[in-house]
């Protein structure tokens, strides 16, 4: 039979939010409880009576809680075939009656990892008996309904009350899948867990949730989006979020991160920036970021790490945008800005906290700790016999950010706090600098006193040959070329200032 009537429920779960209408509703259609513990009590201080776990077994639970429920009495109530007359017989012959209805959620293992737990803690929270009952009501889809979380008691209790405690099987093997989501899951969190400490060459990312775009890269290729996006981000205003939508904001949050507390403003196209600066305020960062490239900024994603006033966002408003993304909005600013319809405006709520990146290629996965480094003071080597002075190494570092996340090859050019431009993703860096010097010469921009960065050694001094022929006095690279001192020597009869950092920013 497809259909069955739940007349035995077996309950037991560490949540116990909203459980209430569902064990009511049950309660109403005269379904039989089996629990134990605090669910016991729970559903008992409902007016319902309840048959202990304990009464089935004819064991108490033992091990400080361990073993409650590993017993045939339960899971042979739960994993018999009810069409199958072996089943049937033997479960005549051992007094093992039906269980039709599971519902069971698991430990908090994660949120006991994420709250700093020491190991004796996190240990006893790897569910044994629930995760159990969970594959086995799952895997016996065919008789048996499983609600394996509490995010599904809303839609279970529509179910059984429009049905009348009536399932199907397609309802039961639905639900069976969302079992064995939530139990892979739980189990990939524990794996990674213990992986810490032992690396053991096995992948296994698990993320819960998620949203249908409306398309991938491209209308013909489907998309979708998995994590907790919520969690970051408010939408304020604005049509549903693309795929594409998501890697721009992706590259505009990592690069505002690099800013810190200071007033910035980027903007991004196609996953680089073509604007960024800092600024004494939004509205003068933001200014200063459109100077760079104000055709590509049509349509771009823009973001800053401060709270978006209205001066910043008068000025902002005039421009044609896709995303505007901001860590607060003052209510003027929002009202002015969600005049336009279709733009989206999100309220950045939390930063990224990833530490890995992983990409699928060939027939695998390839994963890599994420460049977290920052170019900083410190890391400076000057190997000119000029210095680079305060405004220049200002500068160097500013220029250093926006080239660690610009696809490579990659030059970018810049004054202190402003990017003037940057040649993108070139097979040949002599090929980027030159896109760089078309590109700030075609926005009026003078390359005079500007400092030059690139994500790599320059493989031939040809690269500050032409930056200095265009007026470039300072240079920041990672260097590590064989050919590092005719760079050297060509800075020092031209007087320019380089300094190497020893990290380079390649990005694909």
């Amino acid at each position: 039979m497809s259909v069955r009537k739940i007349t035995r429920a077996l309950i037991s779960v560490f949540y116990k939010d909203n459980l209430e209408p569902l064990v009511r509703l049950l309660g109403k259609h005269g379904v039989e409880f089996v629990s134990t513990g605090g669910t016991q009590e729970f559903i008992e201080k409902l007016g319902f009576s309840v048959t202990p776990v304990e009464k089935l077994t004819g064991f108490p639970s033992i091990f400080g809680g361990r073993v409650k429920t590993l017993h045939p009495a339960i899971f042979g109530g739960i994993l018999y075939r009810r069409d199958d007359n072996n089943d049937l017989n033997q479960a005549k012959e051992f007094n093992i009656g039906p269980i039709d209805l599971v519902i069971v959620d698991l430990y908090p293992f994660e949120e006991t990892v994420a709250n700093g737990n020491d190991e004796g803690a996190v240990i006893e929270k790897i569910d044994i008996g629930g995760i159990s009952l969970i594959r086995g009501a799952a895997k016996n889809f065919r008789d048996v309904l499983v609600v394996s979380s509490r995010r599904q008691y809303d839609e279970v209790h529509q179910l059984l009350q429009t049905n009348n405690c009536v399932t199907t099987l397609g309802d039961r093997k639905k639900f069976a899948a969302l079992a064995f989501d939530n139990t892979s899951h739980y189990d990939s969190a524990i794996f990674n867990y213990f992986n810490q400490e032992f690396q053991i060459p096995s992948y296994k990312k698990s993320i819960q949730g998620g949203r249908t775009l409306r398309y991938g890269e491209n209308p013909h290729q489907k998309g979708r989006y998995y994590g907790d996006l919520e969690g970051l981000f408010e939408q304020l205003h604005g049509k549903e979020l693309s795929y594409n939508n998501l890697v721009d904001i992706d590259a505009a949050v990592n690069l505002l991160h690099e800013f810190g507390d200071e007033h910035a403003f980027v903007i991004i196209k196609h996953t680089n920036a073509c604007g960024a600066a800092t600024g004494a305020s939004v509205k003068d960062a933001y200014v200063k970021a459109f100077q760079a490239d104000t055709i590509s900024a049509f349509g771009g994603v823009l973001a800053t790490n401060k709270t978006l006033d209205l001066p910043a966002a008068e000025e902002i408003n005039k421009l044609f945008f896709e995303i505007l993304i901001a860590s607060g909005y003052t209510e003027e600013a929002l009202t002015l800005l969600r005049t336009k319809k279709n733009r989206m405006l999100l309220l950045q709520k939390a930063r990224l906290s990833e530490v890995k990146q992983a990409k699928t290629i060939l027939n695998g996965i390839i994963e890599q700790d994420l460049d977290l480094k920052t170019d900083a003071r410190e890391d400076l080597k000057v190997v000119t016999k000029k210095a680079p002075g305060p405004a220049e190494v200002n500068a160097l570092l500013f220029a250093s950010k926006i080239c660690k996340h610009t696809k490579s090859n990659t030059i970018v050019l810049a004054v202190e706090g402003q990017l003037l431009a940057s040649g993108v993703g070139q097979t040949s860096r002599v090929d980027a600098l030159k896109q760089a010097i078309e590109k700030a010469t075609a926005f009026g921009f003078s390359l005079h006193g500007a400092v030059m960065a690139s994500d790599a050694f320059f493989p031939f001094p040809d690269c500050v040959e032409i930056a200095s022929q265009h007026g470039i006095s300072a240079v920041i690279q990672p260097g590590g070329s064989v050919k590092d001192q005719e760079s050297i020597n060509f800075c020092d009869q031209h007087n320019m200032s380089m300094v190497f950092t020893g990290i380079r920013h390649f990005k694909h």
